[in-house]
């Protein structure tokens, strides 16, 4: 019995850092193998380029994951965002107002999906799934059959390229972006009555009912405040590419997915936290670049982070198996 209780000390342990220490010798293995990976210029184009988006998108996903729930929605809120951005900067809208128009297009994602699963009670993956295929769906009526929309001859405002390539003291927009959302969302979901109420749904929904907690309002708030996140990367694309591209924000869901996953291995209750998902992204983003310095084409590169996932996760689940063993 000692023993088995030493062992799920040393995996509790080891799981812990597991996170840590992969982002360790990833950084290390590129470093030596990788030509220019540890040059700042591509640290810094990492960061803004890899890290940046898909940290946004992850910190929405991170709320969903939080609830017991997962997004299949969000590259739908993404390009949904993106595209009503473009459409109304191309007839020269206010800059502010089309932010705002696109922002609330991907809310629209989101309150659909709050209501198909806090009113209607159909399961998230479900819900999700449902309103992608009608997102998307919408995309290409609205494209002619999903044609990207260019911005390219639009006489454009400053602030627009600034989204995606501005600075602040020097530190890139996006980034600074992320900081915002990052405590924001930290400080919802640490210190805060909804995220107490969010983890409590999210770990024993059954108990958080019978207990009296206002669980449509919850699921809804959820849902709601993911695909805002989700508007935010729509918006940066656009200004980074100066274009609407069909199905671009399907890209980041298995990467957010999995990034935020892995950041469980930092709590020891096995729940989604802003900086476990943020080191997740991270690990993601460097694994990405530097298999590309390396020569490996796209589809080894999914194989490889597949089996980063799977090799961070696998720590954490053995350490869950020999704890309760």
């Amino acid at each position: 019995m000692i023993e088995r209780l030493s062992l799920a000390s040393r995996l509790a342990g080891l799981r812990r850092f597991a996170l840590v220490g992969a982002l360790v010798v990833v950084i290390a293995f590129f470093a030596v193998f990788a030509p220019g990976f540890a040059r700042a210029g591509n640290l810094a184009d990492v960061l803004l380029n890899n890290f940046a988006l898909l940290a946004i998108a992850a910190l929405g996903m991170t709320l969903a994951v939080s609830l017991g729930a997962v997004d299949l929605s969000l590259g739908t809120s993404i390009d949904v965002a993106s595209l009503v951005f473009v459409l109304l900067c191309a007839h020269h809208v206010d800059l502010f107002a089309a932010a705002l128009g696109a922002l609330a297009a991907a809310l629209a994602t989101g309150a659909l999906n709050a209501v198909l699963v806090a009113r209607i009670g159909i399961a998230p993956f479900l819900a999700t799934l449902g309103t992608l295929f009608i997102g998307q769906t919408v995309q290409q009526l609205a494209t002619d059959g999903g044609q990207p929309v260019y911005l390219l001859n639009v006489a454009l405002p400053p602030l627009f390229g600034a989204l995606a390539h501005g600075s602040i003291e020097g530190v890139p927009v996006p980034l600074c972006i992320v900081v915002v959302l990052a405590l924001a969302l930290h400080v919802a979901l640490a210190h805060s009555v909804f995220g107490r109420q969010l983890a409590a749904l999210g770990a024993q929904p059954g108990v958080a009912r019978h207990a009296g907690l206002p669980v449509p309002a919850i699921v809804s708030a959820a849902f709601v405040a993911s695909a805002l996140l989700y508007g935010v990367v729509g918006l940066l694309l656009s200004s980074m590419v100066k274009a609407y591209v069909p199905l671009a924000g399907n890209g980041y869901l298995m990467n957010a997915i999995g990034a935020t996953f892995i950041g469980t291995t930092l709590s020891t209750t096995h729940r989604p936290s802003v900086a476990g998902t943020l080191l997740g992204v991270l690990l993601l983003s460097l694994v990405a670049n530097g298999l590309l310095l390396i020569g490996w084409n796209f589809y080894w590169q999914q194989v490889a982070t597949g089996a980063v996932i799977l090799a961070v996760l696998a720590i954490s689940f053995a350490q869950r198996g020999a704890r309760y063993a």
